[in-house]
């Protein structure tokens, strides 16, 4: 093999690397898809009132962090809800100090264009 076949072969492999590497991040549900930039994580949210409910999401379209991050924040931002969402599951778990109904669960998700397939009374 001569040096300028050596060299091209070389630039090849880094370029195939460099493609790679994030897809692998992706697929493992790490880091950020649907649209690109990173949601932050939700800040941690108290229900003031006890646990009157608790709802079990399943949700399909969540690939990665920032798909969690953006259900997570979705639901929190509903008075009287803290939501906890499970990527590799595809669920969300979200627990109530007064009853939310169905369609503003499903709702409030459905608009960041995931879809919500069931919803478990826990």
């Amino acid at each position: 093999m001569n040096t300028s076949t050596a060299i091209v072969l070389l630039i090849i492999i880094v370029i195939v690397v460099l493609a790679i590497k994030p897809s692998i991040k992706h697929m493992k549900g790490q880091g950020g898809c649907c649209g690109g930039g990173d949601v932050p994580k939700p800040k941690k949210k108290r229900l003031d009132s006890p646990i009157v409910a608790t709802k079990i999401l399943t949700i399909e379209g969540m690939h990665c962090d920032n798909c969690k991050n953006r259900v997570e924040k979705a639901i929190n931002s509903l008075d009287g809800a803290v939501g906890k969402v499970n990527l590799k599951k595809k669920v969300a778990k979200v627990s109530m100090s007064h009853i939310i109904d169905d369609d503003t669960l499903k709702s409030v998700i459905e608009s960041l264009d995931f879809k919500v397939t069931q919803i478990e009374s826990i």
